[in-house]
């Protein structure tokens, strides 16, 4: 009898070589590995929610009549020996791990890999798509799934006769103190009790309250809530940041999608029958699509195209350790510690407090990508290294010199002020470059501009803020206010 490895993000009776299982012709391996849960300071939403899932679905096969063998091991390579030892498998296959070095370790243990069917384009077709071409867009990326998919489209048109609908679904935070839609919540039991007895020391962050789904079924649950309740109000406002709502109108669905609990092209299906159906209004619909189809696949295939070069980039020569309020440490910035306080409190927040708040700052500061990438990979309940390699070392940081974004994406406190409520209680004043009280997103925005000027001024998306420097009165002032506030952010005291 052969056996089927379940690696805990893949989370789905059916996918890769366990969907064509039976209890008559395979066993199923799942292995809790001690060195990955001792890799990195997890957080514990992360870890349990890892853990659970794998929990039930291990459960799910032996009521389906499966041989589970559910192992702790020291590291996956001793769970696989201590399995072969006990079951002597024919075979032993698994679906294409989502991390280079998960596959690249089953191809040395002799593991039959199977094409992964957890996403719409295999790295091999995107690397097809990607074939010579001089620069790559995710626009253009995105366009080609919708044809090539019928995604959206009304015979050979986009629905609704655009493409994207992006500039619909910028606008700032409302200000008429509307209710959002609230995040559907499971009862914890017995299991996650256990398993959140077991979690290592090391692990941070509040205790689940049940938002995160840890089976299919209510994964399925929270997407049918989504289209429901959450998607016809989901576009407009969905770059906005409030102090007092840590999801607005966002779908929470990246965790299920990421583990594979959740597939996309249902997603996606339940989406667009949602605007057929006139329950969903086409920027909504179009904005949550392209999140999936689009940007999702995009970096999943990038992660594939540039791996394994790409993990240790930093072309701006970023050499700050991650400062200490990422880890726990105080500050005054209202914008920073509003955010923190939601990964701290749910392991997540939407994407632009990751690129614009967290990701902006440690560019600003010269954080080390490595650091920050381990830190979001760590923090987030969605996190991989497919999904924060590309989005950190690309996006955030510009650490591959323009490889994927077309300009660093830095920016001052008044984008924050637009874009949020963050501003208005804060210290420090987003208006202001010097001083005590500056916003230090605001001064370092400038000597960030200054300390890269040569290479911001051959860009022509950047060249514009390189002479707005120039023309400041008092760079030199603010040279010397960052050179303050990057010593107190160093020491936890900003």
């Amino acid at each position: 009898m052969r056996t089927v490895w379940v690696l805990g993000d893949q989370l789905n009776r059916q996918l890769g070589p366990l969907g064509a299982a039976t209890p008559d012709d395979a066993r199923v391996l799942l292995v809790h590995s001690g060195a990955k849960a001792a890799s990195k300071r997890w957080h514990r939403q992360r870890l349990h929610l890892v853990r659970a899932g794998m929990a039930r679905l291990a459960n799910e096969l032996r009521a389906e009549g499966f041989t589970v063998d559910e192992r702790n091991a020291p590291t996956l390579t001793t769970g696989l020996a201590q399995h072969r030892h006990e079951h002597h498998p024919d075979e032993v296959v698994a679906m294409e791990p989502a991390s280079w070095d998960g596959r690249e370790l089953l191809r040395r243990l002799d593991v039959h890999l199977e094409p992964t069917t957890q996403f719409l384009c295999h790295p091999d077709d995107f690397a097809d798509w990607a074939g010579d071409r001089r620069t790559l867009r995710m626009e253009d990326f995105y366009r080609w799934q919708r044809r090539r998919l019928r995604i959206l489209m009304d015979g050979d048109e986009p629905a609704g006769g655009r493409w994207n609908y992006d500039d619909e679904n910028r606008q700032p935070p409302p200000g008429d103190g509307r209710k959002w839609p609230a995040p559907l919540r499971s009862e914890l039991d017995d299991v996650d009790r256990q398993i959140l007895d077991e979690l290592p020391a090391q692990s941070w962050g509040a205790e689940p309250d049940g938002v995160w789904a840890t089976t299919r079924t209510d994964a399925l649950r929270r997407l049918r809530h989504v289209v429901d309740e959450v998607l016809p109000v989901f576009g407009p406002h969905e770059d906005a940041m409030l102090s007092s709502n840590w999801h607005l109108a966002h779908t929470l669905l990246s965790p299920y999608l990421n583990l594979g609990m959740l597939q996309p092209a249902e997603v996606v299906d339940a989406a667009e029958a949602a605007y057929r159906d006139g329950r969903v209004p086409i920027a909504s619909a179009e904005g949550f699509i392209r999140q999936i189809i689009g940007w999702r696949e995009y970096v999943w295939g990038l992660y594939w195209l540039w791996m394994p070069d790409y993990r240790h980039r930093n072309d701006l020569d970023a050499q700050r350790p991650l400062p200490p309020l990422y880890t726990g440490a105080p500050t005054a910035m209202r914008c920073v510690a509003s955010v923190l306080g939601d990964v701290h409190d749910h392991a997540w927040t939407h994407h632009i407090a990751r690129l614009m708040v967290l990701g902006n700052l440690a560019l600003l500061a010269g954080v080390r990508p490595a650091e920050l990438t381990e830190w979001m990979w760590a923090s987030f309940v969605d996190g991989a290294e497919w999904v924060m390699l590309p989005n950190v070392v690309g996006m955030a940081l510009y650490a591959d010199g323009g490889q994927m974004a077309t300009k660093p994406y830095a920016a001052g406190g008044n984008y924050i002020n637009r874009m949020s409520d963050f501003c208005g209680d804060c210290a420090f004043d987003r208006t202001a470059r010097t001083g005590d009280d500056a916003c230090p997103f605001t001064t370092l925005y400038w000597a960030f501009i200054d300390h890269h000027r040569d290479l911001l001024a051959t860009n022509n998306r950047t060249v514009r803020q390189v002479r707005a420097a120039d023309r400041l009165g008092n760079l030199d002032e603010v040279r010397t206010r960052a050179a303050e506030v990057l010593e107190l952010l160093d020491r936890g005291e900003l």
